[in-house]
């Protein structure tokens, strides 16, 4: 893949800001401010290799795919939303729109466009498999366990959230080319998700 500087610069930028707002949220919110202590530091931590890879894997992946098949590409931060999702992080909650990858061509046909979609949900779903297996294999407990959890779910949230077939999300490109598919990997996307609840009712119980 060809990256810019600018690209990479906005990459950066995006990646920093949904791990700082997603750090925000799970300190407490507007609380936050009146508390910055070690366990805001940890959480800007898990935030940034849980949520921010989910995020730079699932936009990298529609780049990858799309300069396979010879189109110029390019990944823009959107500024507004970025700043938005810090600022709603405060109150408890996250719309989180924090860039997409551009694509310049004249024409992309259904299919082209329908495969470069699903190279991002696919990627969140292989990131939520690596989390599971990860979880499985090791048993880990306390902040190990936390992190290979909210990596699961994370994913898996993503895949699916971004699979809804309207516009603008990835999955209307992809159940305008292949209904089957997109049934298939949301149904996947799906399973994995709701098994991420199940495991930590298993660790309540």
């Amino acid at each position: 893949m060809r990256f810019s500087k600018i690209e990479v610069r906005e990459l950066i930028k995006a990646w920093f800001f949904i791990s700082l707002a997603f750090a925000i949220l799970f300190s407490g919110g507007i609380n936050v401010l009146f508390s910055l202590s070690f366990s805001f530091l940890l959480a800007f931590i898990i935030s940034g290799f849980t949520v921010g890879l989910a995020f730079l894997f699932h936009e990298l992946a529609h780049k990858f795919v799309a300069e396979k098949y010879g189109y110029k590409t390019e990944f823009i931060a959107f500024d507004k939303m970025l700043w938005l999702a810090l600022l709603f992080s405060f109150f408890g909650f996250i719309i989180a729109a924090p860039g997409g990858v551009m694509i310049k061509a004249f024409h992309i046909t259904k299919e082209r466009n329908g495969k470069i979609s699903l190279a991002g949900p696919l990627t969140n779903i292989v990131l939520a498999f690596f989390f599971l297996i990860l979880y499985l294999a090791l048993i880990p407990s306390g902040l190990l366990e936390t992190f290979f959890i909210f990596g699961f779910r994370i994913n898996s949230l993503l895949a699916v959230f971004n699979l809804i077939p309207v516009m603008p999300f990835d999955g209307r490109k992809v159940f305008v080319w292949s209904r089957k598919i997109w049934g298939l990997v949301t149904g996947l996307a799906a399973i994995l998700f709701i098994t991420s609840f199940y495991l930590v009712w298993l660790d309540i119980f």
